[in-house]
């Protein structure tokens, strides 16, 4: 297995870009497309809980059964929201990316160059043309 896996839904931008971004550092991850091979609830759990996010923050509701699951009720338990998740996989937010630094939901997708073992290759820009890392392989800074 790579030192690098993520959770990937190759529909969705932000998942492409992080996965890109991954590439260019020159690392080829494990990828798992996690709608057809969708994590086992212990693992969602426990990535859940390394990335530090609590489990409806790991909730997707866009383009999902969300509002129809009537999973915005704050009375839900994490497990009946896990429970959602287990039965329908497009509401686990993506992308989740494992490494040895970390797991992180890396939404925005430039949230895993905290996390890689290694340094851009090179520039990055995003499918939407924002630039993320400069001709030198440095992070731009947005502040």
């Amino acid at each position: 297995m790579s030192e690098v896996v993520i959770y990937h839904n190759p529909e969705c931008g932000t998942s492409r870009n992080t996965l890109a971004m991954i590439r260019n550092a020159g690392i080829e991850p494990t990828v798992i497309e996690y709608l057809r091979h969708p994590p086992s609830r212990d693992k969602l759990t426990a990535m859940i809980a390394a990335a530090g996010l609590t489990v409806r923050q790991a909730l997707r509701e866009k383009g999902t059964p969300f509002q129809e699951l009537g999973l915005g009720d704050s009375a839900l338990s994490d497990e009946q929201l896990l429970d959602a998740m287990m039965s329908h996989p497009i509401l686990i937010n993506r992308p989740f990316v494992i490494t040895r630094q970390g797991v992180r939901l890396c939404r925005p997708s430039e949230v895993v160059l905290d996390i890689l073992p290694a340094p851009q290759k090179g520039s990055f820009v995003k499918e939407d043309g924002e630039v993320v890392i400069d001709e030198r392989g440095r992070r731009v800074d947005r502040g």
